[in-house]
């Protein structure tokens, strides 16, 4: 049932382990609360409630420990209490939680621009600003581009997700349950045919193709002197890991480039060191005008950034930009605390080495035939994308049921994708190796269970 890994810098035993039926009685004490005061529209994949967490173990209010493969959405790369994190909100807080930066500034705010202008692509000078959320930061870059430009229209890709805001939403492909009765949605907006290796009709589609057919669509809809902006993510988070077929992103820069439009990657959920790089647009030598992150920043503390070229952000107003808590000196410190961490551990060559150990367990199951169609990814940032067997028809079902199961043995894995048939891995970067092999012995026993 269990593996244990002995590593002093961990405060809880990294081990999973069922005391007994769950959610237990705690648990359903606290959900029957919930229910009482907490609005029906937010939902949650697993029902127990965390007590605690580190490394790569969560444990809930009954006791039960859970092995992590979902870092709350690839937040805590660096563990859940990763201890320079810690040290440096502690001390952060002992001295002040806000002043506000657009009122008395502080030095952390600088200190993660600075930063964050050394780690993102690109050998030229940046600018950098701060905000609590990935929406945030996706709808700030837009604005960016459009004043930078002159220009309006904006395109983003099928199977994108961007955010929940009401400009997001209209940037987000998928309708529920993100955009259901929630429009009008902001104008000028225009999808875009996303390079999909598994669902291409023609399998042989190169990447330059690919990006061609969006081109052209772009061109015939839009206008390249009408477009401000191409927004992207790199590997499609929400959408179900989807990555590119290469040579997709570099076309797509390409054109921007020679177009004036301004090439944004959305790189919330593929930033920092989860892909096996800084960034996922590196594997491919990409350099975006733009990049917007979040989630991995800042070790769980809620922040954003927008960082790209200085003549791009600079052409916005004074006062045209900010937020009463966008780089918060508390968040600020303990990005700063995590991105020291990313670098002492070489967090990039622990994806990498996440990846050479779960990547080959995860195409022997596509090779076995059953529900397995496709494995995805990069780093620690990994997918299964499950179809009824023999075909690639989406198992929506096939999927939720493996997570449950999975669940139910200690092991948390969250499902995604735009038919909602991909189960998606993202670990902490810190977890250690037999935890995680320990973890995919049972997500293996319910895939094959489920074929």
């Amino acid at each position: 049932m269990s593996i244990s890994v002995t590593t002093p810098s961990y405060r809880i035993e990294q081990r999973r382990r069922i005391t007994g039926t769950f959610p237990g009685p705690k648990s359903a004490a606290l959900q029957a609360r919930r229910a009482a005061v907490v609005a029906k529209g937010v939902a949650s994949s697993v029902p127990v409630y965390a007590a605690d967490a580190d490394g790569g173990i969560i444990v809930d209010v009954d006791g039960n420990a859970f092995t992590d493969l979902g870092s709350g959405i690839a937040v805590t790369s660096v563990g859940a209490s990763d201890p320079a994190v810690v040290a440096a909100v502690q001390d952060q807080v002992e001295h002040f939680t806000h002043t506000c930066f657009m009122v008395t500034p502080y030095e952390g705010y600088v200190a993660v621009a600075e930063r964050l202008a050394a780690v993102t692509p690109g050998d030229f000078e940046k600018r950098t600003v701060l905000f609590n959320s990935g929406a945030e930061a996706v709808e700030n870059a837009v604005k960016i581009a459009r004043s930078a430009t002159g220009r309006d229209a904006v395109v983003a890709f099928d199977h994108a997700y961007h955010g929940r805001t009401n400009l997001t939403m209209g940037l987000t492909a998928k309708a529920m349950p993100y955009k259901t009765g929630f429009g009008p949605f902001a104008p000028e907006i225009y999808r875009m045919p996303m390079s999909y290796p598994f669902r291409e009709e023609n399998p042989n589609l190169t990447g330059a193709e690919a990006a061609d057919r969006a081109i052209l669509a772009i061109e015939k809809q839009i206008g390249a002197d009408q477009l401000a902006a191409i927004l992207i993510e790199p590997i499609q988070g929400e959408g179900g890991f989807i990555v590119p077929a290469e040579g997709f992103l570099p076309r797509l820069a390409e054109w921007a480039q020679a177009n004036g439009v301004v090439f944004i990657a959305d790189e919330v959920q593929s930033g920092f060191c989860r892909t096996g790089e800084w960034f996922a647009v590196q594997h491919e030598g990409v350099v975006p005008d733009l990049i917007t992150m979040a989630k991995g920043i800042a070790g769980g503390l809620p922040l954003s950034a927008v960082t790209g070229r200085a003549e791009l952000l600079d052409a916005v107003h004074p006062g045209g930009l900010g937020g009463t808590y966008g780089g918060n000196p508390v968040a600020c410190a303990a990005a700063l605390a995590a991105m020291d961490t990313m670098v002492s551990q070489d967090l990039a060559e622990r994806a990498r080495h996440i990846e050479e150990l779960v990547l080959p367990r995860l195409e022997a199951l596509v090779v076995e035939g059953g529900v397995v169609g496709d494995v995805r990814g990069r780093g620690a940032m990994l997918a299964m994308e499950f179809v009824r067997p023999g075909s690639k028809t989406p198992d929506a079902e096939a999927a939720k049921a493996i997570a449950a199961a999975c669940l139910q043995e200690g092991v948390i894995v969250l499902t995604c994708g735009t038919y909602g048939n991909v189960i998606r891995l993202l670990p902490p970067l810190t977890i250690g190796d037999e935890l995680l092999l320990d973890a995919l012995d049972v997500l293996e026993t319910a895939v094959r269970a489920r074929s």
